[in-house]
């Protein structure tokens, strides 16, 4: 089975008691367990990886090499100025979905500039739990296009 790695950065481990008004009522785990249910509809294995160290991400990234065929990443407050992770995912060969559960333009204006988007090769954001439905989709979207 094909994998997807997905990784989540800094307070997303905080989901559903962290400022619910702007994320949801929903924890990590069931992001987790939505995604994965889409993941395996689609015939995706999905490994998750959490952090809120920016060198455990990019160590994940790096990992990944050769291992999965994706990332779909959420990273958090480091979207903004995590540049060694941008640094990895520049080196990483598969398919990156960059993904927020708010519209970080819609806020403070020191989050409207993504580090990660200029190499990713698509953005979600702003549809709450339903956005890791929506990278999926569009993952298997990409490498479907690719394979043909």
């Amino acid at each position: 089975m094909k994998s997807i790695l997905l990784l989540m950065g800094p307070n997303l481990n905080m989901l559903g008691e962290r400022e619910p008004e702007i994320y949801g009522s929903a924890t990590m785990q069931d992001h987790i367990e939505d995604a994965e249910r889409v993941a395996n509809d689609f015939g995706y294995e999905l490994v998750h990886f959490q952090s809120n160290n920016e060198g455990d991400l990019v160590n994940q990234i790096q990992n990944a090499r050769g291992r999965h065929i994706g990332i779909i990443i959420n990273p958090g407050a480091l979207t903004h100025y995590g540049w060694s992770i941008h640094d990895a995912l520049v080196a990483y060969e598969g398919v990156i979905i960059e993904m927020h559960l708010s519209n970080p333009n819609q806020r403070e204006s020191w989050r409207h500039t993504s580090v990660v988007a200029p190499v990713a090769d698509g953005s979600i954001i702003g549809f709450g739990i339903q956005g890791y439905e929506l990278s999926i989709r569009a993952f298997h979207q990409i490498i479907e296009n690719d394979d043909k």
